[in-house]
């Protein structure tokens, strides 16, 4: 079965555990604000994912990471592996637009991925005011995929976004791995 690692990262408070319990359907967790520690896991499977097997089912984990910066020394050990990146951010919070350039830096740049293995996500808060036009990302961030979510008003799209970037970094992962076998038989 293929499987793909998937990193959530972002700035604190952000709305990372919460996304990531939605998109795997998950109960954990689910309450008051805890702060991840280090890293969390969650690894569940989907059916259809993978376009190239006729519907085979895929095994997906997503490393809900945690934002506080004190456990930067784990960070290369997380990056390791990872297919794709999304950072999450909560587009109320002014610091969290200046922190997802270092998110960005950190885990996008640092590691051999292309801007299209990353998703930016702007999540908002229950009750937040939904502002998607005024938003204004720094370069190289603009050029990134970048979708609002709203799980109070909208779960299903949000659901519908995230299987979307699913599908493309697993069509990745199969051409690279086309590419492979191809090096090994030429």
């Amino acid at each position: 079965m293929l499987g793909a690692k998937v990193l959530l990262v972002g700035p604190r408070e952000a709305g990372k555990s919460v996304l990531a319990n939605f998109v795997s359907e998950s109960i954990e967790g689910i309450g008051s604000y805890v702060p991840t520690q280090g890293v969390r896991i969650l690894e569940y499977e989907k059916p259809n994912l993978n376009g190239n097997s006729k519907g085979a089912a895929c095994r997906l984990e997503l490393w809900d990471c945690s934002g506080d910066q004190k456990f930067e020394t784990c960070w290369p050990a997380l990056m390791k592996d990872s297919h794709g990146v999304i950072i999450i951010f909560n587009p109320d919070m002014p610091s969290h637009l200046k922190e997802i350039e270092m998110w960005y830096s950190c885990f996008v740049q640092q590691q051999p991925l292309l801007d299209s293995q990353c998703l930016l996500v702007a999540h908002h808060k229950p009750g937040s005011a939904e502002d998607t036009e005024n938003l204004s990302l720094a370069h190289p961030l603009n050029k990134l995929k970048l979708i609002h979510s709203n799980l109070e008003e909208d779960p299903e799209d949000v659901r519908m976004e995230f299987m979307k970037y699913f599908r493309s970094i697993i069509n990745i992962i199969n051409e690279n791995r086309e590419k492979e076998e191809m090096s090994i038989i030429s």
